[in-house]
């Protein structure tokens, strides 16, 4: 009986030390595989921390990538040129809208002299002709009188006007030839008799004929 019961003792510390040497290898090997995980960001509770790793910059100089500057830099090329086309555009117009008034307005002084030619006295308009002193503040002190020519009849109407500028002794020193073409019955035109002289001395101007036609 005491060696059964010695066999049967060595045989339970045995078997005893195999499943210490078994849960020792199972502990060491979860051990090894959660220090070789990473966390997969799952929330699994896994406490190792990686070391950060600096990103690669060989791809990245700090700036603009080249190509997309040079996209930028031609879209930026094109408004500009747009714009300088929109404002030589512009200025193109104002030119030959300014040169188609100044040729009408030149028509219709030449037409003016014509007629102012062939009138004897004053004419048949001058009540229908006024004249307003404009401030030399606002021409850039350059003598000039607006001039209204109103068409009272019925019928569409021509207009020539002749303004005299006199010094203080009375003597004309200048005269200015206007007309307006083609007034409309009802309608007004004006015109700006603009003089040459300087603004001293003192001028004073005069309606001196106005014909209509």
């Amino acid at each position: 009986m005491i060696d059964d019961d010695a066999a049967s003792s060595r045989t339970v510390r045995s078997r005893r030390r195999s499943i210490m040497y078994g849960v020792g290898a199972v502990v060491t090997g979860l051990l090894t595989v959660a220090s070789c995980g990473t966390d997969s960001g799952n929330g699994g509770g896994a406490t190792f921390t990686p070391t950060p790793t600096a990103p690669a910059t060989s791809n990245f100089s700090g700036g603009v990538p080249s190509a997309m500057r040079s996209w930028a830099e031609s879209k930026k090329a094109e408004a500009s040129a747009s714009a300088s086309a929109r404002d030589a555009s512009a200025s193109a117009r104002a030119s030959e809208f300014e040169a188609s008034v100044s040729a009408d307005t030149e028509r219709a002084r030449a037409e003016a002299k014509k007629q102012l030619g062939k009138v004897h006295g004053r004419g048949n308009a001058t009540n229908d002709v006024s004249m307003t002193g404009v401030p030399l503040s606002r021409t850039n002190n350059v003598r000039a009188l607006l001039v209204t020519m109103t068409n009272r009849t019925d019928k569409t109407a021509s207009f020539a006007v002749q303004v005299d500028f006199s010094d203080s002794d009375g003597k004309v020193v200048e005269t200015v030839v206007l007309g307006a073409q083609n007034v409309k019955p009802g309608q007004k035109a004006e015109r700006y008799a603009i003089s040459r002289k300087p603004p001293e001395p003192h001028l004073t101007a005069r309606l001196a004929k106005a014909q209509r036609y």
